[in-house]
């Protein structure tokens, strides 16, 4: 078994409801056991062209699946969520989503090859992934950055709002 951390995040329909529902599907998936989740955040959108909040979460898992096992996974998971994807508009990084399911660490191994990258190539650019991390685990060495979660998240340039689910104001959007 290794331990691996991912990324959960929506910003369409009932976004808490889709993060909930996404958890309780990897803790019913073969080879996974989810051992820690964090708290629920709501997030600035990054990149894209919405008004619409994130709901993001980090959760934290034991799997005895290899990565791009576990990456179908995931984005079977998003399918069974209604996230949809268009072929022809290439991976969507940047469109609203039902659900996201992203693979930030898996271990310290670092991966790169067209499925999947690990570390997540951006985690270490994205408030909305870290901020839930230093709750888990602030002291995390990035396998890549050799650096901290701590450490990373305090040297991020113009970091995204995040704010712990419920205590954003609406005015403060």
């Amino acid at each position: 078994m290794v331990i691996a951390i991912l990324g959960l995040g929506s910003n369409l329909g009932d976004r808490v409801g889709y993060i909930q529902q996404a958890v309780q599907f990897l803790k019913d998936a073969e080879g996974i056991t989810v051992t820690e989740t964090s708290s629920f955040y709501e997030t600035e959108p990054v990149g894209m062209n919405t008004d619409r909040w994130f709901v993001n979460a980090v959760v934290v898992i034991d799997t005895n699946l290899e990565p791009v096992p576990l990456l179908d996974v995931c984005n079977d998971i998003e399918r069974r969520l209604g996230r949809e994807r268009d072929p022809s508009k290439g991976s969507q990084k940047y469109l609203p989503r039902t659900i996201d399911i992203d693979i930030l660490f898996y271990e310290n191994l670092i991966v790169a090859t067209d499925r999947v990258q690990i570390p997540h190539p951006r985690v270490h650019e994205r408030a909305y992934a870290l901020v839930p991390m230093l709750e888990i685990d602030p002291e995390f060495i990035h396998p890549v950055l050799g650096h901290s979660i701590k450490y990373i998240h305090k040297t991020l340039f113009e970091p995204e709002e995040v704010y712990l689910y419920g205590t954003r104001r609406e005015n403060d959007e």
